[in-house]
């Protein structure tokens, strides 16, 4: 990735009626459009600052954010006693929550994650038939890294800390934790990698997280989890163990969830896995089923411990997502704010 001299010709035009809508910002279609991991990460902002608004959550900060009416119960602490004198009613002071988050992302940079299915040229709505750096389609990690960027700006700009693991088989990559906003193009520049022919060793990997962290954080894993579904739970347990909230985001191609392959084919294995000639249509039903049932397993796994999981198609836009990282983020704020 050039840094510095982004290409601006090989980037896709949005049109007008695009640049409104979060939706088309976060939409594979609108980021595989873009030639450099920088030019992608821009366009997540404006996705993400699109669909953004600050909430009120009542606790004790340093910002005031409005009143509201006493009733039983709340602490009088907060009482506004100059209200109470001018009008003879006892209001409440409510503020926005001040946060303490620490995030940390984890992305999968294996070598099954540079699988995709979907082409750049169908993507992209242009006659490119390639990424710039040769590749014919949009793969999970592609997919991955855009999540990963734009949950980082959202912290970043909630005013919390994030740092950035990039692993495979060990850690490859790290950003440290920071809230400033300089830190999130250090966590885009880490990203705009490739993944390597390696295998995952999560428990490894979650070792090596660990060993750095000294308080307690919320870890976001974004990976296919295509790893031995009782090595999965003994990561989930350090992290438990640990005192640690993770959120599970499984990266998934939309062939992996269907496979409607239907011609005899070689299938290569993409962690050092020998290649293998099958017919697709005799083992559809088998295959489904052992996908399905490990995707069922990492779910359980992650919920048996408290933890959230989510399985995300790469051909679909990241605003559920997103939404949902919110929504958890935000709840544990206000527990945080109670506790």
């Amino acid at each position: 990735m050039d840094e510095h001299h982004p290409q601006p010709a090989a980037v896709q035009p949005v049109a007008a009626s695009e640049r409104f809508d979060p939706h088309l910002y976060l939409h594979p279609q609108t980021l595989a459009r873009l030639s450099t991991m920088e030019l992608r990460a821009k366009m997540i902002v404006e996705g993400v600052m699109a669909g953004q608004h600050r909430s009120p959550y009542t606790g004790v900060s340093v910002e005031f954010a409005q009143h509201r009416p006493y009733v039983p119960g709340d602490d009088i602490r907060h009482l506004d006693w100059k209200v109470y004198a001018r009008t003879d009613k006892l209001q409440v002071k409510q503020y926005q929550q001040e946060t303490t988050l620490d995030l940390i992302l984890l992305v999968d940079s294996s070598g099954s994650m540079r699988f995709g299915s979907r082409l750049f040229s169908d993507a992209s709505g242009s006659a490119r038939e390639t990424a710039p750096d040769g590749r014919p389609n949009w793969s999970k990690f592609d997919h991955a890294t855009a999540t990963a960027a734009a949950m980082a700006y959202i912290t970043i700009n909630q005013g919390d800390r994030v740092g950035l693991a990039v692993y495979a088989d060990e850690l490859r990559a790290m950003v440290a934790r920071s809230a400033r906003q300089s830190s999130w193009k250090q966590i885009v520049d880490a990203l705009a990698t490739h993944p390597v022919d390696r295998h995952t060793d999560i428990v490894r990997v979650i070792d090596q997280t660990l060993a750095k962290v000294n308080n307690r954080c919320m870890l976001v894993m974004i990976s296919d989890f295509f790893e031995d579904a009782d090595q999965i739970r003994s990561a989930f347990a350090k992290v438990k163990h640990r005192g640690h909230d993770l959120i599970a985001l499984q990266v998934l191609d939309q062939a992996e969830l269907t496979f409607e392959f239907d011609d005899p084919a070689a299938f290569e294995g993409l962690e050092a896995e020998p290649t293998l000639r099958i017919d697709p249509r005799a083992l559809r039903k088998a295959y489904l089923e052992a996908i399905n049932a490990h995707i069922d397993a990492v779910g359980h796994h992650a919920r048996s411990f408290g933890f959230d999981h989510q399985v995300i198609s790469t051909h679909k836009w990241l605003g559920p997502t997103l939404a949902k990282f919110v929504a958890r983020r935000n709840a544990a704020s206000v527990t945080r704010g109670r506790n």
